[in-house]
């Protein structure tokens, strides 16, 4: 059948019952469609529903591995402070191990030196000791620049530490919270699921069959109101007479432009509601 075509079922479906559609609290309902429009509107809601589950329940799991990735992270950056801090432990104890094995050395030549035969010998014993005493000074230059590093990489272990360890706390609350929402949300999921089959088996074959023709290629926009002459789906105006036949409310019908199912509720005056609603509000002079 044709987009261009008026579409629907005709009066032996017995669809002529009428339904209430939502307003805001202050203005009763008088808007009707089609009965079979009702059950079809309540199996978009169930669908756009189970959607939103099947969304949340898909970015869990997404959502976990994103906060155990950071988790990661930090504790790769806290293993690299470790890392580092244990580098610089390592050279200053070589460095403390070279010192001794130079003083060792000097304490030698100086007694080597108190034996000297000649200026040469005792020249040659002091510059083994000047350069063993300069080696010292760089070593000892050397260990107080590691030193200043270690003091910021020390104090930056211990915070990345206890940061870690609350971290990880964290993570597995909300990994906890997660399995927990989870399987609320599954069991919801299935609830769903079972009214939505029991709604779609009580529905005319033929409607069901469009509803989810149009529900592959519009999903939770499928049914939707004509307001003000135009398919709220698509915007786009109806003919006269397509609207005139929408408005009897005695056939299902298509928008003749996106193919969506539509449904009219005729506008409700507030000034009506007051005139029909017993006890409505009076005026302030009266």
């Amino acid at each position: 059948m044709s987009r261009t075509e008026d579409r629907s079922w005709g009066s032996s479906h017995d669809f002529a019952l009428a339904c209430r559609r939502q307003r805001p609290a202050f203005v009763k309902i008088e808007g009707f469609m089609t009965a079979a429009m009702e059950p079809v509107t309540r199996l978009q809601t169930l669908d756009a529903q189970i959607s939103e589950l099947q969304r949340t329940i898909a970015a869990l799991p997404r959502h976990i591995a994103e906060i155990e990735k950071a988790l990661d992270s930090h504790n790769r950056r806290l293993e690299a402070d470790r890392a580092a801090l244990a580098a610089n432990l390592k050279e200053r104890r070589s460095l403390e191990d070279d010192n001794k094995v130079h003083e060792q050395k000097i304490s030698k030549l100086r007694d080597q030196t108190l034996q000297a035969k000649t200026n040469e010998q005792y020249r040659a014993f002091q510059s083994e000791i000047d350069f063993c005493l300069n080696a010292i000074r760089k070593a000892e230059d050397r260990m107080l620049d590691l030193m200043a590093d270690s003091e910021p990489l020390d104090a930056n272990v211990k915070a990345a530490e206890a940061a870690l360890k609350t971290e990880k706390a964290n993570v597995e609350k909300e990994k906890a919270e997660a399995r927990l929402k989870t399987d609320a949300d599954q069991k919801s999921l299935s609830l769903l699921r079972t009214e939505r089959s029991a709604l779609a088996a009580q529905l005319d074959p033929n409607l069901l069959k469009a509803y989810e023709h149009q529900r592959r290629k519009w999903g939770s926009r499928t049914v939707v109101e004509a307001v003000e002459g135009r398919c709220t789906g698509c915007q786009i105006s109806l003919r006269p007479q397509f609207l005139q036949d929408l408005r009897r409310g005695d056939q299902l019908m298509f928008c003749e432009t996106c193919g969506r199912i539509l449904y009219y509720n005729p506008p409700v005056s507030f000034e009506h509601e007051l005139a029909t609603t017993p006890g409505g509000v009076q005026s302030s002079g009266s």
